[in-house]
């Protein structure tokens, strides 16, 4: 996927997430899947992408108690 591409997928990510337009756990398992994509074609990661992605991660878990203390 090229970078343009990446670029533009974020930024309608981040307007779904911003207008809760979309399933916020959906978002999250898409930008899961860019920082993937990112890393396997060794591109610098938006850190804060990265942080989005670790604070809906943090939510998610605590959600479902499969945090570091759930279980």
């Amino acid at each position: 996927m090229a970078f343009e591409d990446l670029q533009a997928e974020i930024g309608l990510l981040l307007t779904e997430l911003d207008g809760e337009q979309g399933d916020r756990h959906e978002i999250y398992l898409r930008i899961r899947q860019m920082l993937d994509t990112m890393k396997a074609e060794g591109l610098p990661l938006p850190q804060d992408l990265v942080e989005l992605e670790k604070a809906l991660e943090a939510e998610f878990s605590s959600e479902t108690g499969d945090g570091p203390n759930g279980g």
